[in-house]
């Protein structure tokens, strides 16, 4: 369902209010004293996240970011704070920043929190958004869809909840006992919440869903509140670290995959030891002069669809957070155009423009006219226009991740890994003489299509993809301005060139330049933009040849690799989410591969994704987006036959 914003309205007053539901967002008295009071007091805040590793709250109902911005000034002021603090909330109508900005206006206090909120404000658009903030010791999950969905789809530990949002009479969807039940499956052991609610219904919800609740006294004109706490035992789903032992990593691949998880493993107090066979980073598929971040939209909205747009927008945040720590690093949200092929598929184009209803500064339709406007030059046709996505230069994206890991980063280049072998309480990683290279009790897997000379990767059906890139001469600023793709993909000037391109060739290892490619790239280049390829000379061109590790179904593959044993869940029964939760794993032994094509739009939420569960916090996929990539899937759900397309 398209997210609808909530309209920005205030009383004759000037408190902020909803129309739609008849209520108001805070208290009219003193709009900061209730999250003080409720939801902080309410859950003995902030002595319970006092020499916490982590603390995770979990809210219904984000509003106006008041209970948030509330609570990250209270744990910044506090010397004994928790090392992280987690916020995780759901909204279905959230403001757009331009509104947020005007309601903070209003609390000065908070200028400086809600600069850097407002900096990192999502697209308004459906599913999970991660922020991290406050030098990465503060993490906002925010799910922007249906409460209910998206508690169902969340994956966390809760050590507090904060029960918000408009009256049970104005807003019975968020106080139903379904949400309340979803709410105990997410509790941690001693979970507690809070609310200012005391309706019969909600006090009887509550008890139902396994709570037990009692009256405390209100805030303000509300005589009373109510605090509790999860009376029974914890629900299974919950999470907890994947790892608990001493925080020390050996990944294997300097690539877009490996750099990208080494900075968010350091900036969690990991260290890491970092093994590749080239002299420096992105020597591989990941050093191409420049790359598109961009998603994939689909009419249904599938589960592609769905994991572009997430780690596109996340790979963007990602690139201007590392910006703000000074770091050198190029990339361009300069827009991309993706042309349709003929009239049937702009059509088609059209329509999923219309009903996945986005803003339109994410994903808008444009026919060819405005699409020759925007590129500067003839297009052949008209079709999505991405005008917050672009090109990135891999290399500098992992020089900049390496960089940002500082001192608790240990590189080994020009070390190739022969054997990994388990230990009593290691990995080790060791060359083809047999001496060790690195030694850690976690190992990910992020060596491109090179893990398939690992024994242990024998679970993980990686293809070889070969892509040979076109480099044209390009001067700057001349068309196209902005990435255009169809069929292939060419760039802007980057540096004196354009990239063009790519072929897409599985299990082919030639990796020298071939006229044939030059030819066929050129061809989707002519018939992207008319005319433009056509006083260029193949035989005066140069490239570059990378291997890209692809999956059958062109998902990524991220997390714990399935043990020797696991066949045996084959014959097990259940949804795909119960039988790959009893799927033995091999202990501590990671993946992250299948990147394809896409290494830049998955590799940075893959890597959030794996730190965290390294770490046991939030996840920042939805349960069944972390199902799909899960490298375990193709135990249960073998790989089609036949050749992959990109």
């Amino acid at each position: 369902m398209p997210l609808v914003p909530a309209r920005l309205e205030h009383d004759a007053d000037g408190v902020l209010y909803s129309s739609a539901f008849g209520d108001f967002y805070h208290a009219r008295d003193d709009a900061l004293g209730q999250p003080h009071h409720v939801f902080l007091g309410g859950n003995g805040l902030p002595g319970r996240w006092q020499a916490r590793e982590h603390f995770t709250i979990v809210e219904t109902g984000f509003g106006a970011g008041l209970n948030f911005l509330t609570t990250w000034a209270a744990w910044r002021a506090d010397p004994q704070r928790s090392a992280r603090l987690h916020f995780v909330s759901v909204e279905l109508h959230p403001f757009t920043v331009a509104d947020l900005v005007s309601i903070h206006a209003r609390w000065p206090q908070f200028a400086a929190l809600a600069d850097e909120l407002h900096a990192q404000w999502p697209v308004l658009t459906p599913g999970l958004h991660r922020l991290n903030l406050d030098h990465g010791r503060v993490t906002l999950t925010l799910y922007l869809g249906e409460a209910a969905e998206g508690l169902a789809q969340l994956v966390t530990r809760a050590d507090a909840f904060y029960l918000d949002g408009f009256a049970p009479a104005k807003n019975a969807d968020l106080w139903s006992a379904r949400v309340f039940h979803l709410l105990a499956r997410l509790a941690a052991p001693g979970a507690t919440l809070a609310t200012w609610s005391v309706a019969g219904s909600v006090r009887e919800g509550l008890r139902h869903a396994g709570f037990a609740v009692e009256k405390a006294p209100g805030f303000a004109g509300k005589w009373q509140m109510l605090r509790g706490g999860l009376e029974r035992a914890p629900s299974a789903g919950t999470t907890a670290p994947a790892h608990a032992g001493a925080r020390h990593a050996l990944i294997i691949g300097a690539g877009i995959a490996g750099c990208t998880l080494a900075e968010r493993l350091t900036e969690r107090g990991w260290s890491v030891d970092l093994v590749d066979e080239a002299p420096v980073c992105a020597q591989g598929a990941s050093g191409n002069l420049a790359g598109v971040m961009r998603p994939l939209p689909s009419l249904d909205d599938n589960r592609m669809s769905r994991l572009t747009r997430a780690g596109s927008l996340h790979g963007w945040r990602n690139i201007a957070r590392l910006r703000r720590r000074g770091l050198e690093l190029r990339a361009e949200a300069c827009g991309v155009l993706h042309l349709g092929r003929d009239a049937r598929q702009e059509e088609k184009m059209r329509a999923v423009v219309e009903r996945l209803a986005l803003p339109a500064a994410h994903l808008a339709y444009v026919d060819a006219d405005t699409a020759a406007a925007i590129a500067g030059c003839a297009v052949a046709s008209g079709g999505w226009w991405f005008a917050d996505s672009g090109w990135v230069q891999p290399p500098s994206l992992c020089a900049a991740s390496l960089a940002a890991a500082g001192a608790r980063l240990r590189v080994h280049f020009g070390r190739r890994v022969a054997r990994l072998e388990p230990g009593v309480d290691a990995w080790r990683a060791l060359d083809a003489d047999g001496r060790q290279i690195a030694e850690a009790p976690v190992a990910i897997l992020a060596a491109g299509t090179g893990v398939r000379d690992l024994a242990l990767a024998h679970a993980l059906p990686v293809l070889s993809a070969r892509g040979q890139v076109t480099h044209l001469p390009a001067a700057a600023g001349s068309a196209p301005r902005v990435v255009v793709c169809r069929g292939g993909y060419v760039s802007p000037a980057v540096d004196g060139l354009r990239c063009a391109g790519a072929t897409f060739a599985v299990d082919d290892d030639d990796n020298g330049l071939r006229m044939a490619d030059h030819l066929d790239n050129l061809a989707k280049l002519e018939a992207m933009l008319p005319g433009f390829a056509a006083h260029l000379d193949a035989n005066c061109l140069d490239g570059r040849v990378g291997f890209r590790p692809a999956s059958p179904d062109r998902l990524p593959m991220v997390g714990a690799l399935p043990a020797a044993a696991a066949t045996g869940a084959l014959t097990a029964k259940g949804d795909i989410g119960a039988r790959l939760a009893t799927l033995p794993r091999a202990p501590g032994l990671y993946a992250l591969s299948g990147y394809g094509a896409r290494g830049l739009v998955w590799a940075a939420l893959a890597a959030e994704w794996l730190a965290s569960r390294l770490e046991g916090e939030p996840l920042p996929l939805t349960r069944d987006l972390g199902e799909a990539i899960d490298p375990a899937r193709f135990l249960l759900r073998p790989p089609p036959g036949g050749r992959i397309e990109e």
